[in-house]
């Protein structure tokens, strides 16, 4: 199931932070191209979280930079989709500037799930998946009914609209169930994998967070300009 659009018509904003994260995510992923196998992983173990060493308070600022940093062009790609699809309606709904903010501390939040899960662990951690975790609670609570143009891959891909609280739902019920199946699974062993606890952190921090950043006016703006489309209805319960 991999979103490639969505019908919110009530944008009035270019989303400059949004493709600026998108540069720069791309810009850093293009530069470790360049790097030998053994540079990238010492680029890695430089620049990315590694839970043992943040425990002890040490290399903090990785918290930030390993959220610009990509393990693989499906890595890559998966976020930036994700990011480009979502990030728009929520730069727009909070303001350049806090939703950069916003986008920030849902990355913190993400990490510091994931430190706290796995404390011991010097697999370094590396990818914008958490922060952009945030930004998709941020459209669910705010856009539940919202229509995602999503490829369905059943046999024959097809496209199909579907509600966010169908298709972002869906995503994260799936972390979960990751997340808690990775329980005491050894990644010294396994040579890393998805830090699903990660996509959990940034999800609760992103959807505790919108009601702080959101801006109110902005999101009955949103939700009036799409009033006309099945996908969009004004819902009380996410009012306030």
């Amino acid at each position: 199931m991999f979103p490639i659009g969505d019908e919110n018509r009530g944008i009035r904003s270019r989303p400059v932070l949004t493709y600026g994260l998108m540069a720069i995510n791309i810009a850093v992923f293009l530069y470790q191209l360049t790097l030998t196998e053994r540079q990238l992983a010492q680029f890695f173990f430089d620049w990315g979280t590694i839970p043992a060493e943040v425990s002890r308070g040490d290399n903090l600022i990785t918290l930030l930079t390993s959220m610009f940093m990509h393990g693989g062009w499906l890595h890559i790609a998966g976020n930036m989709l994700f990011l480009w699809v979502f990030g728009d309606n929520i730069e727009d709904t909070m303001g350049h500037a806090k939703f950069l903010l916003f986008y920030a501390l849902c990355g913190l939040g993400a990490s510091g799930l994931q430190v706290l899960v796995n404390p011991d662990s010097r697999v370094p951690m590396i990818g914008a998946s958490g922060a952009i975790s945030g930004v998709l609670a941020a459209y669910l609570f705010l856009y539940p009914h919202g229509r995602i143009r999503t490829i369905l891959l059943i046999g024959i891909p097809f496209v199909m609209m579907i509600p966010a609280w169908g298709m972002i739902g869906y995503w994260i019920v799936i972390q979960f169930i990751n997340g808690f199946l990775s329980l005491g699974v050894n990644t010294a062993e396994t040579g890393g994998g998805v830090a699903y606890f990660a996509h959990i952190g940034g999800f609760i921090a992103g959807a505790a967070l919108v009601w702080l950043f959101r801006d109110k006016e902005t999101q009955d703006r949103h939700l009036a300009a799409a009033s006309g489309n099945r996908g969009f209805q004004r819902v009380g319960a996410h009012r306030r």
